[in-house]
């Protein structure tokens, strides 16, 4: 099988380390099956398969980021089960995290995909989908 077009890696500088280890722990390591890839004192790298996701302590922190500027708007990753949308949701809201669009979850996204969204601690958009089963 060839991994020609798929996603090697994505790097995203991030304003606290330790704050975004909290976050993409729970939902990487925990949820998603990831693994800790590499680790380093201003950084961390996520792996699946073959593409990994690195996070590095930034030294330039204003100005902050937001989704709705030019760059990236947001990540979206995708799951098996409701029951597991379910879960992830109820940990991370458990864990004081923002969730984006609350009173439309599932369906934030529509009516045919069950969506959840939340932000990072940099205020980075996360959705987490499953397509109707």
């Amino acid at each position: 099988m060839s991994s020609v077009g798929i996603i090697n890696h994505i790097e995203i500088y991030v304003s606290d380390l330790k704050a975004t280890r909290r976050f993409w722990d729970l939902l990487l390591l925990e949820n998603l099956g990831y693994t800790i890839h590499q680790k380093w004192e201003t950084g961390v790298s996520y792996v699946l398969k073959d593409t990994y996701i690195v996070f590095v302590q930034s030294t330039h922190l204003m100005p902050a980021y937001n989704r709705t500027r030019v760059g990236l708007n947001h990540l979206a990753f995708s799951v098996s089960s409701i029951a597991q949308l379910d879960n992830m949701r109820a940990q991370l809201c458990q864990a004081n995290y923002t969730e984006l669009y609350a009173d439309r979850y599932p369906h934030a996204a529509d009516d045919d995909t069950f969506a959840l969204f939340f932000e990072d601690p940099d205020r980075i958009k996360v959705e987490v989908v499953v397509y109707k089963e």
